[in-house]
């Protein structure tokens, strides 16, 4: 087992994972920017490295600097968290190159799920369902058309190596197409340095559930059954549960059988989750396999009574699948996440500042944050604040868990999301498992 682990992102996650590794006695090494010099966790940790700036290139994106802390501090394994560098297979190589160990998926294996076009070969060529989609688009325009319309309109043209629905072009008919193409690529060169996009089916109003994998080195897989995550505002999860409510167990299993056989054959080892869609009309089809841990990790952790954050560090320490989980997993009760955002509840505009007053509910829910009343939310990152997670016997019982929490915190000094988490929460329509990804949206007019 390692000895000390050097956490290379901020936040909730940051806080997370140093709260596990000393639940686990293993030393834990921060490294932060300027402005996150006084979250909480940085003075719980056995030590901190300070970065040279507060930009995300300056800071949790500069790999010479993290690897160089972890060699400082006498660190013997790197954790990327979520977003930043935890899916970027050069930076994984770069830790196993300086004799660290990286607690993630090979670099190979984020390699090959990073670029979308690929993902979805090796996962059909595993017996995973498709949408039809294109190979990736030349700057030959009837090539383009040709390609639209051997997968029929509605269309999205989305960024090969992307996530987040950044720069995902929904196209209606031929008109919109090549405006679109080039858009998509615009963006795509901005966000992610790359101009490789494609096409794919576009499914109305479709659900967006995830099956949560966890495999080792010895070619032992499971899953850990799923997770909904359909309440989305522009492509960004809001909301997430687990189970999936309105589609029967049964099927429900099989498809994470099955998701959990083809994650085993392309040799895929430690955590990860399969993204898919599910429409009435269809059942699922794959999207996109994400090679590290997920933001919404928690809900899954409240139903299966497992740590994911503990069992994605043993396997990466070479622990075989049968000594970090009880197999087969077990599903207790239901849970939902609520994310809190630093945004303006009416333009959805972030909303950074000084929590002047930072109470959250202490009682019957789980809260994961990395702020503390009086730190300042950046405007450098992420506006998340708080992920609310609540554990109930049911669904019904864990909504009114999370209602009563998130209608008890109290935040002053940002605008936040909080009223129109309440009202997404409290809606006859997600109370009555109606859900989509435009459901958001939907109750958000409504109201």
């Amino acid at each position: 087992m390692f000895k000390r682990v050097l956490i290379a992102n901020r936040g909730a996650v940051a806080a997370r994972i140093l709260r596990c590794l000393h639940e686990m006695n293993i030393e834990a090494v921060v490294v932060h920017s300027l402005v996150d010099a006084d979250l909480p966790y940085v003075a719980q940790a056995d030590a901190a490295v300070a970065l040279a700036g507060n930009r995300p290139t300056e800071s949790y994106l500069d790999q010479d600097a993290i690897i160089a802390a972890a060699r400082q501090t006498g660190a013997d394994a790197i954790h990327p968290g979520y977003g930043f560098l935890s899916e970027n297979a050069g930076f994984a190589r770069r830790v196993e190159a300086a004799g660290l160990a990286f607690i993630g998926p090979s670099p190979d294996s984020i390699e090959a799920m990073g670029e979308k076009t690929a993902a979805r070969q090796r996962m059909a060529e595993a017996g995973l369902p498709m949408v039809p989609s294109s190979a990736l688009l030349g700057d030959d325009a009837e090539a383009t058309f040709r390609a639209a319309d051997a997968i029929g309109y509605p269309l999205l043209v989305k960024p090969a190596n992307g996530g987040g629905g950044i720069g995902m072009m929904p196209v209606r008919d031929r008109s919109e197409l090549l405006e679109a193409v080039q858009r998509a690529r615009t963006i795509s060169a901005r966000a992610f340095a790359d101009v490789d996009i494609y096409l794919e089916r576009l499914l109305e109003q479709p659900r967006h559930i995830e099956f949560q994998i966890a495999a080792d080195a010895y070619g032992a897989v499971t899953h850990l059954f799923e997770r909904d995550c359909s309440l989305q505002r522009r492509h960004q999860k809001v909301i997430e549960e687990a189970g999936a409510p309105g589609i029967p167990r049964a099927e429900l299993n099989a498809m994470a059988e099955r998701v959990a056989a083809a994650v085993g054959r392309v040799g895929y080892r430690t955590i990860g989750t399969v993204e898919m869609l599910h429409h009435p009309d269809t059942g699922f089809s794959f999207l996109e396999m994400n090679t590290r841990l997920q933001v919404e990790h928690g809900v899954t952790e409240e139903v299966a009574g497992v740590d994911l954050v503990a069992t994605q560090i043993r396997l990466a320490a070479g622990a075989p699948l049968g000594e970090t989980l009880a197999l087969p997993p077990s599903m207790n009760g239901h849970a939902i996440e609520a994310r809190i955002y630093a945004e303006d509840p009416v333009r959805f505009l972030p909303s950074p500042g000084r929590l002047d007053r930072f109470r959250m509910p202490a009682d019957g829910v789980r809260v994961e944050t990395g702020y503390a009343e009086g730190c300042t939310v950046s405007p450098f990152y992420d506006p998340m604040v708080a992920k609310v997670i609540a554990h109930g016997i049911d669904r019904a019982d864990a909504i009114e868990r999370l209602l009563a929490a998130l209608r008890g915190t109290a935040i002053a000094g940002i605008k936040t999301n909080l009223p129109s988490l309440i009202g997404a929460l409290d809606s006859p329509r997600f109370r009555g498992g109606s859900v989509h990804t435009g459901v958001f949206t939907e109750i958000g007019k409504a109201a």
